[in-house]
């Protein structure tokens, strides 16, 4: 169920429309495909650094004390929820694409990089979500990469997607606007339910 769980939150997170495929997506606008399948990679590696900083410190602290790391799992789920509360909170100034200078796909990779490993947000998601699913009798660090991997290589795909419908995702109407409406929606349901799910999982326990 774990296991479950975890496909569930991973998939839903990647396809809620947010500041990583707007990120993404104007990129192309501003420079084409090239600069935007770059600015994919960029985010991408600036993802994976996040995840092996999450792998390596969770490690340490699981080393020295198993009740900080049960605590760290309850504050987790605690986050997802409070991600959830936002996603149903989100306003829609939240679904606009901003727009940027081209800058070239060798400039996109690095910013690209550099944006997302200084990214607070996606460090403290991967601390709270990636402890959820992991189990501390087994060796912790190939547990969490591989989780945080296939998370980082979802977001990837979809914001790979997003680059080559640039177009489509750009199209001013209503119909659009519906969309991300609803599957932010329901990411936010997913997150809440998730959050709850697994703290009375574990109290139960």
């Amino acid at each position: 169920m774990s296991l479950l769980a975890f496909a569930l939150a991973a998939l839903v997170l990647a396809i809620t429309p947010g500041p990583g495929i707007a990120y993404v997506v104007a990129r192309t606008v501003a420079g084409g495909r090239s600069e935007g399948l770059a600015s994919c990679l960029g985010t991408a590696i600036g993802g994976l650094l996040h995840v092996l900083a999450a792998a390596l410190g969770l490690s340490l602290l699981i080393a020295q004390s198993a009740l900080a790391f049960a605590v760290l799992k309850y504050l987790g789920a605690a986050y997802l929820v409070y991600l959830g509360i936002r996603l149903l909170m989100r306003k829609e100034a939240a679904f606009a694409v901003k727009a940027v200078r081209s800058q070239g796909a060798r400039r996109a990779l690095l910013e690209g990089i550099v944006v997302e490993a200084l990214n607070v947000k996606t460090a403290l998601f991967f601390l709270a979500f990636l402890p959820q699913f992991v189990a501390p009798a087994d060796p912790l660090v190939p547990q969490l990469v591989l989780l945080g991997s296939v998370c980082v290589v979802l977001n990837t795909l979809v914001d790979v997607i997003a680059v080559f419908t640039a177009d489509r995702l750009l199209r001013s109407g209503p119909a659009r606007a519906v969309r991300a409406r609803l599957m932010t929606r329901a990411s936010g349901f997913t997150m809440l339910g998730l959050g709850a799910w697994l703290a009375l999982a574990r109290r139960e326990g």
